[in-house]
Order: C-alpha cells, then structure tokens, then sequence
C-alpha cells in the first residue's frame, strides 16, 4: 500500500505545475479569437484552432472541424453583426495541457438592434504550436426553474 501511495506522489510531482504563465496564455488565446472574428480574419481564426475543434452554439448548431467552426463563425458574425466580448471569469486547468476558460460572452448592436447576453466554455489544449482551442460551447441563459 506503501509504495502505490509513493508511486502517486511521485507521478504527481511529475506533473508540470500550471503557472500564471499557462494562464495568462490561455486568457490570450480567447481575446486573439474574439479579435480576430472581429476582423473577420480567416485566417488568423484557423490558426487558434485545432483540426478536430468543434462548436456548440446557443442556436443549436453544432460546427465539426476546424473547417466547419471558421467557416460558421465567420457566417454567424456576418448576419448579426455586432461587436462581440468575451470576459473570462475563470480558467481551470484539467491537466497540464487541457485547460477549461468559462466567461460571459456578450454581443451588443446587433443587426436586430439587440445585445445578447449569453455564455462560453471555450476548452483549450497545449500544442507544440501553443495553446489552441479544441472545443466552444455557447449558452443563453434560461430563465430560474420553478
């Protein structure tokens, strides 16, 4: 029992400790999207994604690959338009290369003339190129159950 308890300690201490660093990246990682969706940049989109990424969006619509995620962000910020932010409240990582970025998402002058108020789980993983985002789940609040 000794040793399987040692075993966990030392598999545990070998495990990278996140740092403010690993943080603050990931933090980077959700304004570099939200900038480049603002700037409509195809490009620079594809680049913070992994080839496997997918997309909840509170429409329902569900975007696989990274393909499918850029091409559907572009779409989606072309006909409602708006200015879109997203705030980070929280950032826990799963692991040393998984972290989940949870945040208030938050669109204002639409073309309906609305703001939306809703909000992202943005789940991103450490790559050889850095942190990219492998997942993104969009939420509207729902009214308090009765």
């Amino acid at each position: 029992m000794f040793r399987i308890f040692l075993l966990c300690l030392i598999a545990a201490a070998s495990l990278p400790a996140q740092t403010s660093s690993d943080e603050a990246a990931v933090r980077d990682v959700v304004a570099r999207y939200v900038n480049a969706r603002e700037h409509s940049d195809e490009k620079a989109i594809a680049a913070l994604f992994t080839a496997d990424a997918d997309q909840l969006v509170s429409s329902g619509e569900w975007r696989k690959g990274r393909d499918a995620v850029v091409r559907g962000t572009l779409a989606s910020s072309q006909s409602t338009g708006g200015t879109r932010t997203i705030t980070v409240e929280s950032v826990r990582f799963l692991g040393a290369d998984v972290a989940l970025a949870d945040g208030r998402y938050d669109i204002a002058g639409t073309a309906s003339g609305e703001t939306r108020h809703m909000w992202t789980t943005i789940i991103v993983h450490r790559t050889p190129a850095g942190w990219r985002i492998t997942a993104i789940r969009n939420m509207l609040p729902a009214p308090p159950a009765r």
